[in-house]
């Protein structure tokens, strides 16, 4: 009895179809139960193993329709053009102007990575310093991560900028546009501007606000919970019996 033949071919048609599957779906539609027949067809073609879902998706290159940072989703499983989480969540820092913090790289990758980036550490594919009370995760070589600590120390200086390697004028010019601003806003206003900036920032953002403004941590903090809760004080604009007069037209004779 002639052994079964299984073709590479199909499970390409199988992924072109469905974007993406497991490796249950795939030996579905290679027909086979062996999960070795299934990797050794994959092998001849260029495909991708996600790195969300502890790899438990497969897709393959030509599918894969990669954003400026490099990441693909479908139907909530993100792939990478650097391979494995450890791969992009070590491209990321690196490159990197400011180096990241492990919640800043959790909404960029989509997913948890306190694991790869303790990893990485142990690995000494990346570094750590400790910024503002919690770890800053930077480059393995020495002049960017100089660079990166550079970088943050200014983001953290004006915290209402994201990315301060894009400025196009001084960091004290910016303050001072930024203060001169904020004094022209109401008691109300100036709570919430520094509620938002806050939620902009993420964790430690009410403490940065109320340094920067010198404003009581209670006072970004209430600003911040009012704009969750939308319970703002909307005032009229113009009060009843202001602006210009309506002009009444003259009836023709």
């Amino acid at each position: 009895m002639r052994p079964l033949s299984f073709r590479s071919d199909e499970l390409r048609s199988h992924l072109l179809r469905s974007k993406i599957a497991t490796l249950g779906e795939l030996k579905q539609a290679l027909g086979t139960s062996v999960d070795v027949t299934v990797f050794r067809k994959l092998k001849s073609l260029d495909y991708l193993t996600s790195y969300s879902h502890r790899g438990r998706y497969y897709t393959l290159r030509e599918i894969a329709r990669f954003d400026e940072q490099g990441l693909w989703s479908h139907s909530a499983a993100w792939f990478s053009q650097f391979g494995t989480l450890l791969a992009t969540a070590e491209t990321f820092v690196n490159r990197s102007p400011r180096g990241y913090f492990a919640d800043e790289l959790a909404r960029a990758l989509h997913v948890d990575v306190q694991d790869s980036l303790h990893q990485l550490v142990q690995q000494r594919r990346v570094t750590r310093q400790i910024v503002s009370g919690l770890y800053l995760y930077t480059a393995i070589d020495r002049t960017i991560q100089q660079g990166q600590l550079l970088t943050r120390r200014n983001v953290d200086a004006v915290p209402t900028v994201v990315d301060a390697s894009v400025l196009e004028v001084s960091e004290e010019e910016l303050k001072a546009a930024i203060l001169l601003f904020y004094s022209l806003l109401d008691e109300q206003q100036r709570r919430l501007y520094a509620g938002l900036e806050s939620l902009k920032l993420g964790r430690g953002g009410d403490r940065h606000l109320a340094d920067f403004l010198d404003l009581n941590l209670h006072t970004v903090a209430r600003g911040r919970q009012q704009l969750l809760a939308q319970d703002v004080e909307v005032d009229r604009v113009r009060r009843v019996g202001g602006g210009r007069k309506p002009v009444e037209k003259k009836r023709p004779k």
